[in-house]
């Protein structure tokens, strides 16, 4: 039995390197002969450089940048095969590296992604996957356009300054110390996040409260939004406020498309697309995926929904194995998933699914391997 292993991580408890580990040892436990081949699975979120560059045999690399409270910090990407770069702005800009205490997402810059895209620029490379979830950030991708050469002047022709707050000032956008490299390259934004940059469904409105912005300054912030957008449609010709995916990362993915002429696709497409996962199938019988908790959401745009129509499309079956499943979970069926299981198979306090998840994965992939083999021996 040949077995392509591609799940989600567990997120607080297992990466998707070990969950692959645990679904390695369920599966020997009922068939000692199984072949795997390991694929990273990943969104665009936290953990994505790691995912790629494990499971691909990638190279890491780190360079000191700005965090979003302005601090220094210490950001790693990934040298991929076939000349890649993948990143992922959670490494600088992320809400992990920002105390509770001294989140202020109205001054909050995405600069060191900025850093980290410059950094990219220098490798031999022909592509950069930018992953950009987890952000502590709102200022539309300012700061991270501002690292790569870009000029954002006031009315009286000075530099505006860092974070969301400084959007609203913004009456010209000079590009002529813009980093020529940029031309050079392609550049490719993984996102799972389809919300538009402004409204009701905006990156203030709908993930500013996340990052500490009271009611007064969600308005304020999507105010600012807005007339970014409004700036950079009228000096480079680009309308971005109602394209899919503009609100991501708190405008981010309208920053990168506008000031380093990025295109946005799905993460775990991206990931898939980058890893070869197509080719693969033709290796693989089954298709093991999985994620912390299936429900409605997981057909729309999630790790397992990409893996599925892909296998689906190649004829392959795929069998999920997660921490949990929800009611409405039942629509993966039809993006593909061929069966699923949970890991947690009682009731049982979060805290203690979350210490003894690698037994509880193995478990359940034991579970389904017993089941199959069944199904063999009926055969």
């Amino acid at each position: 039995m040949k077995l392509l292993l591609a799940s989600d991580s567990y997120k607080g408890s297992l990466t998707t390197l070990q969950v692959a580990e645990q679904i390695k040892k369920g599966v020997k436990k009922v068939f000692p002969d199984a072949e795997f081949m390991c694929v990273p699975a990943a969104d665009g979120g936290e953990g994505t450089v790691e995912a790629m560059v494990s499971s691909m045999g990638g190279e890491y690399r780190s360079v000191e940048v700005t965090a979003p409270n302005g601090n220094r910090v210490r950001a790693k990407y990934g040298l991929l095969p076939g000349k890649n770069v993948v990143l992922e702005m959670a490494a600088a800009s992320g809400l992990p590296l920002v105390p509770r205490a001294e989140r202020d997402v109205m001054h909050a810059t995405t600069y060191g992604t900025g850093e980290l895209i410059r950094a990219a620029l220098g490798e031999d490379c022909k592509r950069i996957y930018i992953g950009i979830g987890g952000s502590a950030t709102n200022d539309g991708g300012l700061g991270m356009a501002q690292a790569l050469g870009f000029s954002f002047l006031d009315a009286e022709g000075k530099e505006v300054g860092f974070g969301g707050r400084e959007l609203k000032r913004v009456v010209k956008i000079d590009i002529s110390n813009v980093d020529a490299r940029l031309k050079e390259k392609e550049i490719i934004v993984m996102s799972d996040v389809s919300n538009p940059l402004c409204g009701e469904l905006g990156a203030s409105a709908i993930y500013g409260p996340q990052k500490g912005a009271t009611p007064e300054q969600v308005k304020e912030l999507d105010d600012g939004l807005r007339h970014f957008a409004g700036v950079i449609k009228e000096q480079l010709n680009m309308d971005l406020i109602d394209m899919p995916g503009a609100g991501a990362a708190g405008g981010l993915g309208a920053g990168l498309v506008a000031f380093t002429g990025a295109k946005v696709k799905s993460g775990i497409e991206a990931i898939l697309e980058a890893s070869n996962f197509k080719e693969k199938l033709k290796w693989a019988d089954l298709v093991i995926s999985g994620e912390g908790k299936i429900d409605r959401q997981s057909a729309f745009g999630k790790v397992i929904s990409g893996i599925s129509k892909a296998a689906k499309e190649n004829g392959v079956p795929v069998i999920a194995v997660s921490g949990s499943i929800e009611y409405g979970a039942e629509i993966i069926y039809e993006e593909g998933v061929t069966s699923m299981e949970a890991a947690v198979c009682k009731p049982m306090p979060l805290e203690e699914a979350l210490r003894n998840a690698d037994i509880l994965v193995e478990n359940a992939v034991e579970r389904v391997m017993r089941t199959i083999k069944i199904g063999q021996e009926m055969s």
